[in-house]
């Protein structure tokens, strides 16, 4: 581990995402030999002690982006994607695990190890792609909630009040938190076990088949119908700014980094935790997206359904029973719009306090992170009501713009745990930084062609095509920067060397 120590001195100074008295005590913390690289043996007491930072990673997961990502998946595609869900899943648990493992290692988040990492101006642009793929994550998540809230009054309460509704939760966040990390986590888990049992009850409702529902899973199929929820099945699982949160996250418990014993086992029990936290998010989706290949797959409805109408739609189809479809849709969505909404706030505070290295009160940094999303989000919600279907485009709109800055948080993960002066003896061996370089190649790719397929239908004229050309051609340029300090061609030849033996 001393290849870290240099590092590590040099940011003793900063301040920590959690502080000693703020993290959760773990169980024979000081017990054994210092100098052990052998884990303790394992201990289902211990892996409890560990669960809860991937759980609130997972919401990412099941956020209401998402959520009418499967919905259309289901409604368009029936069940032929569901093998690419749950290998977007496997996908985005690698990618949530090396950022596990770069926070436990380091003892610092993503967004304070590229403070250190990258010149100003190149801190300062990443540090504006993260904030924008986090405010076009909240609106769409705080519209959903909105949206959630209008259904569940009756109408009653428009959009523009289900907003302000929304905005409170993170007052919430800021009582519970006061009273401690385990507090906050039993919150989410709460409002998880609320998601999967109102879509469970929705798919027990529907009753989509069992056979198809297998076949789905295990027959890769596509075909040129499908490509367009494909690629949304591929680019709504990894979220830019839950890779942040997930590094800090994980701070959230006593481990002691210059024991390697000590960092093996906490990554061991992460591992196991998050990997139960993702298919338990798997479970959720593949509940929603079947629910809506039973019953729309091959309508007139599959064509127009949204976020917005969905709930409308399934009420005409299921209306009856003792309680209505609709409601059981409705808190589904809620519970997945107030769960991601917080945990927004709280990735906010880690990427504003990361790259500006600001020494604020938890509250004002909430407050600023909270306000960049409401504020827009409130003038949406004023604009237009949920019979607009404008909703629907906005929504293609805010995930373009979220596919945008996929790579300004994979490619410095991928760039740190590689590093041996940033993670000493737990930097990732060739087979698994190749892996992780394909996996983040394909996932770049798959929102190019989003990126692609949106602008060539949304935009037309001279004037158009010449901005996003010059946005296209700086964008380009500032990836292949990261790239070429990330990974150099030789070491690029040595590892293929290696892992082909030619």
């Amino acid at each position: 581990m001393q290849q870290q120590q240099p590092l590590l001195q040099s940011l003793h100074q900063e301040e920590r995402a959690y502080d000693a008295d703020e993290k959760v005590h773990i169980i024979g913390l000081d017990d054994g030999d210092d100098c052990s690289t052998t884990p303790p043996p394992f201990s289902w007491r211990k892996l409890w002690q560990f669960t809860g930072p991937g759980f609130l990673m997972s919401i990412a997961f099941l956020d209401p982006g998402n959520l009418e990502g499967d919905l259309q998946s289901g409604a368009i595609a029936g069940y032929s994607l569901l093998w690419l869900l749950l290998w977007a899943t496997a996908m985005g648990l690698l990618v949530q695990l090396l950022a596990a493992r770069l926070g436990v290692v380091t003892g610092r988040h993503l967004a304070e190890l590229c403070r250190q990492e990258y010149p100003n101006w190149a801190r300062l642009l990443l540090w504006i792609m993260a904030e924008l793929a986090l405010i076009a994550a909240d609106i769409q998540e705080v519209i959903g909630s909105a949206i959630a809230i209008n259904i569940l009054s009756r109408g009653v309460l428009p959009l523009w009040a289900g907003v302000i509704i929304t905005a409170l939760d993170c007052f919430v966040f800021l009582f519970l938190e006061n009273y401690g990390v385990r507090k906050l986590e039993a919150l989410f888990a709460v409002l998880i076990a609320t998601m999967a049992i109102s879509f469970a009850w929705m798919f027990g409702e529907t009753k989509p088949d069992g056979g198809e529902l297998m076949i789905g899973i295990l027959v890769p199929k596509l075909n040129s119908s499908t490509i367009k929820q494909a690629v949304g099945v591929v680019g709504c699982v990894i979220m830019p700014h839950n890779v942040f949160l997930h590094s800090a996250l994980v701070q959230s418990r006593e481990v002691d980094n210059r024991k390697i014993g000590r960092v093996r086992e906490a990554l061991k029990y992460y591992s196991i935790e998050s990997s139960i936290a993702l298919a338990i998010s798997f479970m959720i989706n593949l509940f929603v997206t079947s629910v809506f290949a039973k019953v729309f797959y091959g309508t007139e409805e599959a064509k127009t359904i949204g976020l917005v109408n969905a709930g409308q739609y399934l009420e005409e189809r299921y209306g009856g029973g003792l309680v209505p479809i609709l409601y059981i849709w409705a808190i589904g969505v809620l519970a997945a719009g107030q769960s991601s909404t917080i945990t927004g706030t709280y990735a906010g505070q880690f990427i504003m306090g990361g790259f500006l290295n600001l020494r604020l009160e938890k509250w004002i940094r909430a407050l600023i992170t909270r306000s960049c999303a409401i504020i827009p989000t409130l003038i949406v919600a004023l604009i237009f009501d949920t019979s607009d279907a404008s909703l629907d485009i906005l929504n293609e709109w805010l995930n373009v713009l979220q596919s945008v800055q996929i790579p300004f948080a994979l490619i410095p993960l991928l760039c740190l745990v590689s590093k041996e002066e940033v993670m000493g003896y737990f930097k990732i061996g060739t087979l698994l930084q190749t892996v992780s370089w394909l996996v983040a190649a394909l996932v770049i790719l798959i929102n190019g062609y989003l990126l692609v397929d949106f602008f060539s239908s949304e935009l037309s004229g001279m004037f158009f095509t010449s901005i996003v050309t010059t946005f296209s051609a700086a964008y380009v340029c500032f990836i292949m920067y990261l790239v070429m300090r990330s990974v150099s061609f030789s070491n690029l030849w040595a590892r293929a060397k290696a892992i082909w033996g030619s």
